[in-house]
């Protein structure tokens, strides 16, 4: 433990100018007196640090000293390409690798590059969670993440529905879309197809003794989209006719499966006289379409169904009811 923090002292230091026990002391989450001897037992060790003392003073690095430490290691390399999703590397167990990672090659910089890793990040950051959502990292995805990255089979157990089901799977890649972790994976068995499955539903998760060897053709963002595409065009099993304003028709795709309504509004005919549109759409169902569609307001008139039609008239009457119309 003492000696992986020795030699962070020293790459921090080499890294920067100059630094104050204090500064020393936050990075290293340690106390000062600590950090005094740390730099004393380095110095003994032949690492030249100079302590300066005052107000301006700190531990520095004399005689343009450099260590050899900062070789990267595997778990350092593969998360230092993730280091952009502070949030994603916590929950996956790697925010301790990444920050290695980081120190390591802004180590390795020149003295006029060693600010980039901190310029880049006052300049871009990804928030991936949805608005107004509590993300809640699942309990077993550390365990499921090493797994991905060792490419060793996992015997998972997973809630379907009211049962549980238990599967040997190929964990391929993980992907984190709208604050939820999914798990790419190959089942083996007679099938060995691949599947997703949201790791907040899995109980239970054993790794192997044994690795795969990982499908060199397998393509993660290829297969996401691919799956993605097919489970919004499989949730929608119904339709509605709706007559629309142009601001609806603007609006309309932030509501609905964007895709979907692209391809509807590209069949439809042209506007009518009042410039409105009449489309057909699918949606998930007639529940689900009237709260998506209530957004509209005036902007939309529902057609069809009737039973979904009579919906939003009985909308519009306590509307008036309530409005004093």
């Amino acid at each position: 433990m003492r000696a992986a923090r020795l030699i962070k002292m020293v790459l921090l230091l080499q890294s920067r100018p100059s630094m104050t026990a204090a500064e020393l002391a936050e990075e290293l989450e340690v106390s000062e007196r600590t950090v005094t001897r740390d730099a004393q037992a380095l110095s003994e060790a032949g690492v030249p640090v100079y302590a300066e003392r005052g107000r301006a003073g700190g531990y520095r690095l004399i005689g343009g000293y450099r260590t050899r430490l900062t070789g990267l290691h595997r778990g350092e390399a593969e998360a230092l390409f993730l280091s952009g999703l502070p949030g994603a590397l916590r929950e996956m167990g790697l925010e301790d690798a990444a920050s290695a990672a980081r120190l390591k090659v802004s180590a390795a910089l020149l003295p006029s590059l060693r600010d980039a890793s901190r310029s880049a990040a006052q300049r871009f950051h990804l928030d991936a969670p949805t608005w107004w959502s509590e993300p809640k990292t699942p309990e077993l995805l550390p365990a499921v993440a090493d797994a991905v990255w060792d490419d060793r089979r996992v015997v998972a157990r997973y809630r379907k529905g009211e049962a549980e089901v238990e599967r040997e799977l190929e964990p391929y890649g993980l992907v984190l879309k709208a604050g939820v972790w999914y798990l790419c994976a190959r089942v083996q068995g007679a099938s060995g197809a691949f599947r997703v499955y949201r790791i907040d539903r899995f109980t239970a998760v054993e790794p192997g003794e044994e690795r795969f060897s990982r499908d060199a053709d397998f393509d993660l963002p290829g297969f996401w989209e691919e799956r993605a595409a097919q489970f919004a065009r499989a949730i929608l099993r119904a339709e509605v006719v709706v007559r629309l304003s142009p601001e609806g028709v603007r609006v309309l795709p932030h509501v609905l499966d964007r895709l979907s309504v692209r391809e509807a509004l590209a069949r439809a005919a042209a506007p009518d006289a009042e410039g409105w549109v009449t489309v057909t759409v699918p949606v998930e169902s007639e529940e689900v379409a009237h709260t998506q569609l209530a957004g509209l307001g005036p902007e939309v008139e529902v057609l069809a169904p009737e039973s979904l039609r009579a919906r939003f008239t009985a909308d519009a009457l306590r509307l008036g009811r309530l409005y004093g119309t």
